[in-house]
């Protein structure tokens, strides 16, 4: 039952019956590798006939195929359920989880959001804002996913700014002492996860009473508790798909609708182990040369400079074997990004046939960069101290600003629930 005091909510979570295939089973977030249709090959190859995620999810990459794929999704989700291979594994509970990458091991809770207390809207000032903007074709397909579905998976991580430590990671001190629900290493070099049941009353109390000191030291005119740091496309779907839901809801409906929660990790933004990564750019279809000579007469239109100089903004762009450092100066975008997304949104509308795509990694942007007429721009590490004070003082940064770690260290899809 909602409390108006409370942002999220313990739930029921469904995991696999079977405690062996689990690497089969869990997946990488559906926006990562998108100009790498390889990796989601190789993926279902490793799967095979196991029950998978993969199975209930669209890969952006296969964003064209949504017509067909996703009646499919809804059929698995069904089947799953049926036949008995998604079983409740936590009542009324959360999931503590302990991600291991090269990075480090960062922990989680798996929790239920109320998408209520979430506007993902530029300027909002409500308790769970978006970073980023959104690209906007990339929502309805997503809808179309979970409009309709029995099951809900996530990849959706959301940051919260806990200086003392206090919300996880004190459940993560008595883990040993807490049931566990898997242990398994995660496919396709994803690390290893570890997951376990926090359902006693104290624990949850506990989350609450550290999430209520946290809350109280907030401004009260603008109220940031917490940011969505990576599945901002995915949330914004499902607070569009819940205020389809809740037009046709009575009052009393509306207070513990399914559809009204989304499940997400909540995880501290001070953990050593949660590294931020740009994301960035490369344009398929150009030749590099006049795109550069074109930015250079966006950036005179704007104000700005390709000049070096006191806090220039600087861009890699490869090409064709060149590297070229661009540094821009009296941009009137306060990010590097922000300067490049600007240029390019007004660009692209007058190239219809070139295509742009937003890439984690520098080595994969120099290997696509390789070919003919593919420009890569490699855009600097985003400062993971500044980003919550720019969200609150600026609104959503530009769209794919940032990465929580490189694209094997996104939240893994391992967990379900019933949305039906």
């Amino acid at each position: 039952m909602p409390n108006e005091n409370r942002v999220i909510y313990p739930g029921e979570f469904l995991l696999p019956a079977a405690s062996s295939g689990l690497t089969e089973w869990a997946c990488v977030a559906c926006d990562q590798y998108t100009s790498q249709p390889r990796y989601w090959q190789e993926a279902r190859l490793l799967a095979g006939s196991h029950p998978s995620a993969l199975n209930l999810i669209l890969p952006e990459c296969e964003l064209d195929e949504a017509a067909a794929r996703v009646p499919q999704i809804h059929q698995t989700m069904r089947d799953y359920l049926e036949q008995g291979v998604l079983v409740p594994a936590v009542r009324n509970g959360f999931v503590l989880t302990e991600r291991n990458t090269s990075s480090g091991a960062r922990v989680g809770l798996v929790a239920l959001l109320d998408l209520e207390c979430y506007d993902p809207a530029r300027g909002s000032r409500s308790l769970v804002r978006a970073t980023e903007g959104t690209i906007e074709s990339r929502v309805p397909p997503r809808m179309a996913v979970r409009r309709g579905a029995p099951l809900e998976v996530s990849h959706v991580l959301m940051l919260m700014d806990d200086p003392m430590h206090s919300v996880v990671e004190p459940l993560f001190e008595k883990h040993d002492r807490l049931m566990k629900l898997y242990d398994f290493p995660l496919m396709m070099g994803g690390g290893h996860l570890t997951g376990y049941a926090v359902t006693h009353p104290a624990d949850i109390r506990a989350v609450y009473d550290a999430l209520d000191s946290l809350r109280a030291r907030l401004d009260p005119d603008d109220p940031l508790l917490f940011a969505i740091g990576d599945g901002n496309h995915s949330l914004a779907a499902a607070k569009a798909c819940w205020e389809e839901v809740k037009r046709g809801l009575t009052p009393e409906e509306t207070v513990s609708h399914p559809a009204r929660f989304a499940m997400v990790e909540l995880e501290n933004i001070r953990d050593d182990a949660l590294r931020f990564e740009p994301i960035h750019r490369v344009l398929f279809g150009y030749d590099g040369d006049t795109l550069l000579d074109e930015l250079a007469a966006f950036a005179a239109e704007k104000g700005a400079t390709l000049a070096a100089g006191p806090g220039a903004q600087e861009i890699v762009c490869v090409y064709e074997g060149k590297e070229v450092t661009l540094s821009v100066s009296g941009s009137p975008y306060s990010l590097a990004v922000g300067t490049l997304q600007a240029f390019l949104d007004n660009w692209l509308e007058s190239h219809p046939t070139v295509r742009l795509d937003y890439i984690h990694g520098e080595e994969t942007v120099r290997a696509l960069a390789a070919g003919e007429n593919v420009i890569g721009f490699l855009l600097p590490t985003p400062s993971k101290d500044a980003l919550l004070p720019t969200v609150r003082r600026e609104g959503a940064l530009p769209r794919k600003t940032f990465s929580l770690g490189s694209a094997n260290e996104k939240r893994y899809y391992m967990e379900a629930r019933k949305l039906l």
